[in-house]
């Protein structure tokens, strides 16, 4: 096991398919670091939004139900006021409308703040995983790390996880790759300063076992 420096925040973004929640997850637990999902409290949003009956489209009805919220990840669930959320995050309803809610500014930088809140609750340490947290959440953190892969991989990976049609899952896929890299607010790019890696051709554990290399040489 590698041991974390005093002070350590690795980030890992890039779109959805690529492996950054498991890849991500695997690393923290093999340098015993907190693993923070920061999609999750976007997903989290979206789902108090839609109970509530809230238009995602309207920002600042979105952003009233954003601040009335308590947002938590804890032993790798993701809580609106104490109750797991985990598996109502990921619904269909869900992943349909998470990226209108996130595209509002005032919302993203009400939730940027609870991303920073709890690295600061867990030590200043996390590995970090999104699609703006190098370049907008934690633009000074120690490594940051770009996950990317050819769009059919993506797509046939998140169809084996879904049991969806390779094809439809590839459409929305390029239907939120659009949403998220030309929204206003803090889209999604490659930090200007992030290691690129592409995992179309890696497995799992040579994605996981690249980056922990790279994590290595940025503590030396």
């Amino acid at each position: 096991m590698l041991t974390a420096p005093m002070s350590l925040i690795i980030t890992v973004d890039g779109p959805s398919g690529t492996g950054k929640s498991s890849v991500s997850r695997a690393v923290a637990e093999a340098i015993d670091l907190p693993h923070l999902d920061t999609g999750a409290f976007y997903r989290a949003a979206t789902l108090a939004v839609l109970e509530e009956g809230v238009d995602p489209e309207d920002p600042a009805a979105v952003l009233a139900v954003a601040k009335r919220i308590d947002l938590d990840q804890s032993n790798g669930a993701t809580l609106i006021g104490g109750r797991d959320v985990s598996t109502e995050i990921r619904s269909e309803a869900v992943t349909a409308n998470v990226s209108a809610v996130s595209a509002h500014p005032a919302v993203r930088s009400l939730l940027v703040q609870h991303q920073r809140q709890w690295v600061e609750r867990h030590g200043g340490k996390a590995v970090a995983e999104g699609r703006d947290i190098g370049s907008v959440v934690f633009p000074d953190a120690t490594l940051k790390i770009y996950l990317d892969a050819r769009p059919e991989v993506r797509a046939r990976r998140r169809a084996l996880q879904t049991g969806d049609d390779a094809e439809a899952v590839a459409e929305r896929m390029a239907i939120r790759d659009l949403k998220d890299s030309t929204r206003e607010a803090s889209p999604l790019s490659v930090p200007a300063d992030a290691v690129v890696v592409d995992t179309s051709d890696m497995t799992f554990e040579q994605v996981v076992r690249t980056v922990l290399e790279l994590i290595d040489k940025s503590s030396t």
